[in-house]
């Protein structure tokens, strides 16, 4: 498994630019990286920065964001999946990443879910036939008592099933998983040709992997015995360098032999 450092947070030291972050994660082995938003980035340089060092660019977010729930919104979900699609395009096999926004206080679970999958469909229809996948992220955040209507893998992989596109995979991330308390391995069963990429933080603190309570060799060998390839994103904030915070990592995931 080959990492994909989040270069928005790891690679700061010294390093105010994104483009020369990719450049030190690249001296550091790292074979690919994310960032967040992508309007306001600099993609000149960071395309630049790739072919120069032959690392890759995992993925990026789809903005503005809108919500998945609520069908007043899914006209601005497909404009920017719209505008998204280009930057897939320039930057090949990185996912275009979205989330589903805010429960709906007083609407059914089954209407928002089905609203999700709905505007889901048309998105991913969108996204392959470009050529490129949107990833669906589970996010833990609660904001004025509200969760994520998406805040569990179970229930990610759930809408990714039913949406039923090679345009559309889940993220897991362990991290938001974890602050949900489901079980890791349930939560993922059978399906997990329908994970595209996993992002990994530890709890509490969402830091490198080691610092915290997660059990690691567990979420592991959950990955390994279910056939999971793809890279592992380092999406935490560092507690030490880039180099060291990589090593901790190794060290935590078992990936240091």
């Amino acid at each position: 498994m080959q990492f994909a450092a989040c270069i928005e947070w790891m690679f700061v030291e010294g390093h105010d630019d994104l483009a020369s972050r990719i450049r030190a994660a690249h001296a550091a082995g790292v074979t690919g990286v994310e960032f967040h938003l992508w309007r306001e980035k600099p993609l000149d340089a960071i395309a630049a920065a790739l072919d120069e060092t032959g690392v890759r660019l995992r993925s990026f977010c789809v903005e503005p964001r809108c919500s998945l729930v609520d069908p007043a919104d899914h006209g601005k979900v497909m404009a920017a999946v719209a505008d998204a699609i280009p930057v897939a395009r320039r930057f090949p096999g990185a996912g275009m990443v979205v989330a589903s926004g805010f429960t709906r206080p007083d609407v059914p679970v089954d209407e928002q879910f089905d609203a999700a999958v709905a505007v889901l469909k048309r998105a991913a229809a969108l996204a392959a036939e470009a050529g490129a996948v949107l990833w669906l992220e589970p996010v833990y955040m609660v904001v004025n008592g509200q969760r994520m209507f998406v805040d569990t893998i179970a229930r990610g992989l759930d809408i990714v099933a039913a949406v039923d596109s090679p345009g559309l995979r889940l993220l897991a991330d362990v991290y938001h998983s974890a602050q949900t308390g489901e079980d890791f391995a349930q939560a993922i069963g059978e399906r997990i040709p329908l994970v595209a990429h996993v992002q990994v933080a530890d709890t509490d603190g969402r830091h490198e992997p080691g610092t915290g309570k997660l059990d690691w060799p567990g979420v592991m060998q959950v990955l390994r015995e279910k056939g999971y390839r793809g890279d592992i994103g380092l999406e935490y904030f560092p507690t030490v360098s880039g180099v060291e915070s990589l090593a901790l990592t190794r060290r935590a995931l078992g990936l240091d032999a």
